[in-house]
């Protein structure tokens, strides 16, 4: 795992049951697309965040997967738990990240 890329999280402290919550992650990544030339002329191998997995209390939610690693997204909550986040790019490096929710 690389120390320069951190998952940031936005994700509610509290919520009541049944309540929709609104979930937000970035992840800071270069994402090559593999069309670039480097000084040499040579082709700079494509490396891009391919795919993000979130499970809510172990359940895996819906998978997803962006050009640019910005999502938000809505989780209706009915108990207390942890959200659970992973990012993998193409080099198989991955990044972890969780919050927990409160509910009341």
């Amino acid at each position: 795992m690389s120390d320069d890329i951190k998952p940031r999280l936005r994700v509610p402290a509290n919520a009541k049951k049944g309540e929709v919550v609104e979930v937000k992650t970035l992840i800071t990544h270069p994402m090559e697309t593999g069309q670039r030339k480097d000084a040499d002329g040579k082709l700079v191998p494509r490396l891009i965040v391919s795919s993000l997995a979130v499970t809510y209390n172990d359940v895996t939610l819906e998978p997803a997967i962006a050009a640019n690693p910005y999502l938000s997204f809505f989780v209706k909550v009915e108990e207390s738990g942890t959200l659970k986040f992973k990012w993998t790019d193409d080099n198989k490096q991955s990044w972890t990240a969780e919050s927990k929710i409160e509910v009341a």
